[in-house]
């Protein structure tokens, strides 16, 4: 019988920070993308703690269920939830790893909190030029223009934007979940690409000062900035999977979780 993970809240930088745990032994904290939430991290949980790793998922506030900010936060601000949720495990230090807006938010909390954070995963980091920079925002700008309508049109604007995001995509029930949770944002579902798109990811890169992985996969619609960190920061360990898209957690979760591990091994 599948165990279930435990679930649960914990004191945030904006209220309660939801989280969900599997496992024991070398802590990992894990914060997720947006629009969506830490069930993105469900199919790689029992990999993960057969491993050897004590695997922390937390929502990002205003995400998931965790609780919502008054104000568009900065990344700064969202980077205060990984010492919230280490004080709440009773954790001095641990290992983050985030996944495409996890990446910045985990990466901001390991330059202001560098003495606590051993080890760092970026899953789909995001270097920016500047041509690239004003494209995102034309995209991302979409997000705040979106409200509830009585003929649910709304719905089928939302799924084309995440589809649009990707030429292709290989799991239906995996994409259908993560855009259903991104939905659980509702009016407030810009804030975390506000931020994302003000974050000079680039920069704060190139000041990294932990031991880090990055990982990638080949199929990723942000595939081309993983290659790109790896050419500014050769330092960093490298892995990559072959294929996949935005959702290869879902649709490699024992391989991805085996890469995961093996760097927090090493």
């Amino acid at each position: 019988m599948r165990i279930a993970h435990e679930k649960g809240y914990a004191a945030g930088p904006f209220g309660q920070l939801h989280y969900m745990v599997r496992g024991h032994g070398t802590p990992l904290v894990m914060v997720h993308q947006c629009p969506d939430s830490m069930v993105q991290f469900a199919p790689v949980m029992e990999y993960l703690a057969g491993h050897g790793v004590q695997a922390i998922a937390v929502d990002i506030p205003g995400y998931g269920m965790s609780d919502v900010p008054d104000h568009p936060p900065s990344m700064a601000e969202y980077s205060q939830i990984v010492p919230a949720i280490m004080d709440h495990f009773d954790l001095a230090t641990a290992n983050l790893l985030g996944h495409h807006t996890g990446a910045l938010v985990v990466t901001e909390a390991a330059l202001q909190f560098s003495d606590r954070v051993d080890k760092l995963i970026l899953n789909g980091p995001l270097p920016l030029t500047d041509e690239e920079r004003t494209y995102f925002k034309g995209v991302m700008a979409a997000e705040k223009t979106w409200g509830i309508k009585w003929d649910g049109s709304h719905l089928l604007d939302q799924w084309n934007h995440r589809k649009n995001a990707q030429t292709e995509w290989n799991d239906i029930a995996a994409f259908h979940a993560h855009f259903v949770h991104g939905l659980l944002a509702g009016e407030t579902i810009w804030y975390a690409h506000e931020a994302v798109m003000d974050y000079k990811h680039e920069d704060a890169i190139a000041r990294i000062q932990q031991p880090c992985l990055i990982l990638a996969n080949t199929g990723d619609a942000i595939y081309a900035q993983s290659q790109r960190t790896h050419e500014m920061r050769p330092d960093f360990s490298y892995a990559e999977l072959s294929g996949g898209t935005i959702d290869v957690i879902d649709e490699q979760p024992e391989q991805w979780s085996a890469e995961v591990a093996a760097f927090l091994k090493s």
